[in-house]
């Protein structure tokens, strides 16, 4: 599956399931680089500046971000490069949070999407509130709606639970699995 060409990981799943701290972790065992989660900092500036939150016209541009930097960061391709995230969140949250709905380029963006596997962080881990999370009651509902995004499209995954080192030694197997195929 991945002869001569970059393993691409994405991070994935509900909010505060530890992705970032996860997929951290996983660039500095790997000495590569994390693709950040574009969204993040931009609705959190949006917030700061203006106390407003997410819209539908904050989504391309979203999406437009996240595939920039992926692109400066996959320049710079390793033998593996993680991703804190993909479009793919984008179209769930933006079926969760406006009533199903879903812009045609954003779900074109996703069937184009190329990414080699996808680790699943599990809502096992304590949930921690900042300024822009706003689901904590719903926890096993949207964990239930990534999971089966993944198996809507038929991507490559696996549920990853425990505290973070039974995370790592899980993600490190399956990682190492896949870089010897």
């Amino acid at each position: 599956m991945i002869k001569n060409k970059c393993l691409k990981v994405v991070l994935f799943g509900p909010e505060s399931t530890g992705k970032t701290t996860l997929g951290n972790q996983l660039a500095l065992h790997y000495k590569t680089n994390l693709v950040p989660e574009f969204a993040r900092s931009y609705l959190q500036e949006k917030w700061d500046k203006k106390n407003e939150i997410c819209s539908l016209k904050d989504l391309p541009i979203i999406v437009s971000g996240q595939k920039n930097l992926e692109g400066k960061i996959f320049k710079k391709l390793n033998k593996v490069i993680f991703c804190d995230t993909n479009v793919l969140v984008t179209q769930i949250w933006s079926q969760t949070h406006f009533n199903g709905f879903c812009s045609p380029e954003i779900l074109k963006a996703v069937k184009e999407s190329n990414y080699d596997f996808y680790l699943l962080t599990d809502i096992d881990v304590p949930w921690q509130a900042d300024d822009l999370r706003d689901r904590p009651n719903d926890r096993e509902k949207m964990l239930n709606t990534f999971k089966e995004s993944l198996e809507y499209y038929g991507f490559p995954y696996k549920l990853i639970s425990g505290d973070i080192l039974t995370r790592m030694k899980s993600s490190i197997k399956i990682i190492d699995k896949l870089l010897l195929v």
